[in-house]
């Protein structure tokens, strides 16, 4: 009996299927930049340079780890699309750069038609929220590789600055002002820590309730990550910003010193912001250390904008106007030799 590719567990017809099902959502995120459609080989995508003196490329790829585990318990698949772009992006933005175009690459088991146009729906939002075309992907039916309801996704972006305009920190100096913008929640970050905390020591279950969330589990843990692109940019317009931090996997202590100059530390006040109750509902049950939690978690800032104190109160005005939830949580200070990066008191 003649074998075919569909019985070893891969549908050529139903990806076809999927690319014309998705062709409209995907062609709503382009611009007169985007050169043809989806479905060939390339993105295609005109850079236009007049706006830019020396336009320098910058490019950033990432996924959304184990939050996936939680979309496939709650069968609830929109919200990572938006996280994939937003880890992305949010990454660009940090040395200043427009996000020009975003690709996605969606492995699976099996494909499931209508969980697959969900996520490239979340996928598509996120692209309008950051300004930028989703010109092309991969999807790849890998049956024996993942099981037949799990999938995973990764993105990877192209962003354009010019080069007199980079955002790398070198310009931070003592007394500058740490102004932090809030997350949405967890974000992206740390959630093998999370399903450890509530699904095995406290044994909840997705569909839980939570009274000291106010919410079901489910939509707390699912709330997308935050992109911060268009009200970045617009503060980058009007002030010299000397350093951003997209606070990510490693939290305040690992991702702070990525942009401080040597002998610079930054002194976070943890009274300067409330932090969202997911994070002390995660900590209580975990009972895990304070340096721990500021070491994986967002703790409710997702972004910190280094400025002059002169530019301080004036960011902060911007920010209020732009409907961001901004607080100055800390300051600059010179580090001894042998002293932290990262002082959280």
């Amino acid at each position: 009996m003649s074998l075919t590719y569909r019985d070893a567990g891969v549908d050529i017809d139903k990806q076809n299927l999927f690319v014309k099902a998705i062709k409209s959502s995907v062609k709503s995120t382009h611009g007169p930049e985007v050169i043809g459609g989806i479905g060939g080989f390339a993105g295609l995508f005109k850079l236009d340079i007049g706006n830019y003196t020396e336009p320098v490329l910058v490019s950033s790829t990432d996924g959304v780890g184990t939050k996936l585990k939680i979309a496939f318990l709650a069968d609830n698949h929109e919200g990572v699309g938006i996280d994939l772009v937003a880890m992305v992006v949010n990454d660009l933005v940090v040395v200043g750069a427009q996000p020009l175009f975003f690709l996605d690459y969606f492995a699976t088991g099996k494909l499931n038609l209508e969980r697959a146009k969900m996520i490239i729906g979340g996928i598509t939002r996120g692209c309008k929220e950051a300004g930028c075309a989703l010109i092309g992907g991969e999807t790849a039916e890998m049956p024996g590789f993942y099981r037949e309801d799990e999938y995973d996704i990764a993105g990877f972006g192209v962003g354009v600055v010019d080069s007199d305009k980079i955002i790398d920190g070198s310009r931070i100096a003592a007394k500058d002002v740490l102004i932090g913008i809030r997350s949405s929640g967890l974000h992206s970050n740390g959630f093998s820590l999370v399903r450890k905390v509530l699904f095995e020591r406290a044994k909840l279950r997705i569909d839980d309730y939570l009274e000291d969330l106010g919410k079901p589990l489910a939509e707390e843990l699912l709330t997308p990550t935050k992109i911060y692109v268009k009200s970045v940019l617009n503060v980058l317009r009007g002030f010299e910003v000397k350093g951003i931090v997209h606070v990510t996997g490693g939290g305040f202590i690992d991702n702070i010193p990525r942009v401080l100059p040597s002998r610079s530390s930054a002194q976070i006040r943890k009274g300067a912001w409330g932090v969202p109750p997911v994070f002390r509902f995660i900590q209580d049950i975990g009972k895990i250390e304070d340096t721990e939690m500021y070491r994986t978690f967002n703790m409710g800032i997702g972004m910190v904008l280094v400025v002059s104190p002169k530019d301080a109160d004036d960011v902060m005005l911007r920010l209020k106007g732009l409907k961001e939830s901004a607080e100055i949580i800390g300051h600059i200070e010179s580090r001894a030799k042998g002293g932290e990066p990262v002082v959280i008191s």
